[in-house]
């Protein structure tokens, strides 16, 4: 009995041993990095979101987009999704690191958040009562919400990748931040198609639609990213 607690104790202390060798070889990875590896995702990803887009949905892309770009009434839009996508890709790069800062993220959430359902708001309430319900809805609210959803969804694998290769801890808010980022991609490469742009459309149905893989990364993130 002696014997084979020794020997234990000895394999536990080679253990430790071992662990504390690997541990002092170690080098951190630095937040560029991985900062660069969801660039990359993004990188990958966005344009096959395109192609899945025009392919899958047998939709073109806007034959305007420069003028749309370039500051018609379309551009709120594009620049909410855009800021969406940055907060995205903000929230993976910390939460893929333990212990890392959240400091200033709720900042980058909510104030693209905020300031959209600020002017939708704004938007309905200077409006008659007969048009609000055109501003709400548009001619395509039904498609926009389930449209973003799914072209989350090559981001969404790209973001849980990158993930699974780094060192998240906190699963379920790393999980819903792949989902944001995945979800703003989609706005993104939806928005290049969509000709809705009232501020109370776009407050409804982009927030919906990025609402959906962030619901669903927060509900799969501690079996997807589990160590």
């Amino acid at each position: 009995m002696k014997a084979a607690a020794r020997a234990t104790l000895q394999g536990a202390a080679g253990t430790d041993a071992l662990i504390a060798q690997l541990a002092a070889q170690a080098a951190p990875v630095r937040p560029a990095a991985i900062a660069g590896r969801f660039a990359l995702a993004l990188a990958v990803a966005v344009p096959l979101t395109a192609v899945f887009m025009v392919g899958g949905f047998g939709v073109d892309l806007r034959p305007d987009l420069p003028a749309v770009l370039s500051g018609s009434p379309d551009l709120p839009k594009h620049l909410f999704a855009l800021a969406m996508l940055v907060a995205g890709w903000l929230a993976c790069t910390r939460l893929a690191r333990p212990g890392a800062s959240l400091a200033g993220l709720a900042g980058a959430v909510g104030l693209p958040v905020a300031a959209m359902l600020a002017f939708g708001v704004a938007a309905l309430a200077a409006a008659g009562p007969p048009a609000r319900a055109s501003l709400l809805f548009g001619e395509a609210w039904a498609g926009c919400a389930t449209g973003i959803a799914l072209l989350s969804l090559p981001t969404f694998a790209g973001a849980i990748l990158v993930m699974r290769g780094l060192a998240p801890t906190r699963l379920r808010l790393a999980g819903a931040a792949a989902g944001l980022l995945a979800g703003a991609a989609g706005a993104s490469v939806f928005a290049l198609h969509c000709r809705e742009f009232a501020p109370p459309f776009v407050a409804a149905w982009y927030l919906l639609g990025i609402a959906v893989p962030v619901a669903a990364g927060a509900l799969a993130g501690p079996r997807l990213l589990r160590w």
